[in-house]
């Protein structure tokens, strides 16, 4: 417990501390990068956000700081919330124009929703992992269930109580870890491409320091 009091009160203090204390926007930078890389977009969008307006009139960092913080709060969505957006281009940065080119030839991927091999997981045993083409997963689901299933309606046809409700219970809870299994694989699959794409869309900004 009070290690985590620490290291809240370690990340107020650095969203508290004014931006002047760098000494130059470059230093600013590289903090944020370093907070990026070390998985805290939202500090290190906060501390972009502090630099942009410390620099006040438009300048070349601010644009580079704008199109940092647009990308890192595109990864921080796709990461905290499976929201795969690609980004608003309003044409007035340097490195949005080279991003406008890069995204005509490269649209963001399609990824596929897990709401439907949720629902096919939760209708049928295995089913969800079928429909993502994960075969093996799916004979290890079907393997986990099916069993179970044929035992309860085999000991509720004979009355058997106590035991239907214990087979029941186990293959409620198997069949729920399958349903689970299946949504989180469709998430993660999803995630891991478009955050290939995002790599590839930060690259092709031309902004320094790659915050992974």
């Amino acid at each position: 417990m009070l290690k985590t009091l620490l290291k809240a009160s370690f990340v107020l203090c650095l969203l508290m501390v004014p931006i002047s204390s760098f000494a130059s926007p470059e230093q600013a930078w590289q903090e944020a990068m370093h907070l990026a890389q070390q998985g805290s977009d939202k500090q290190a969008m906060a501390l972009l956000r502090g630099a942009s307006l410390e620099q006040g009139e438009q300048s070349l960092w601010t644009q580079r700081f704008d199109i940092a913080i647009s990308l890192l709060m595109l990864r921080n969505q796709a990461k905290q919330d499976s929201e795969y957006r690609t980004l608003f281009l309003t044409g007035k940065n340097q490195y949005e124009i080279l991003l406008e080119n890069w995204l005509k030839q490269n649209p963001m991927p399609a990824v596929s929703d897990s709401v439907w091999p949720g629902l096919f997981a939760s209708i049928i045993p295995g089913a969800g992992h079928a429909w993502m083409g994960r075969w093996g997963d799916a004979g290890v689901a079907a393997m986990l269930v099916w069993p179970l299933l044929i035992l309860t309606f085999w000991a509720a046809r004979r009355d058997m109580g106590p035991v239907t409700v214990f087979f029941a219970l186990i293959t409620a809870w198997l069949w729920s870890g399958t349903v689970f299994s299946a949504v989180s694989l469709a998430e993660r699959g999803d995630y891991e491409l478009y955050y290939s794409w995002w790599q590839q869309m930060w690259s092709a900004s031309g902004l320094p320091t790659k915050p992974w």
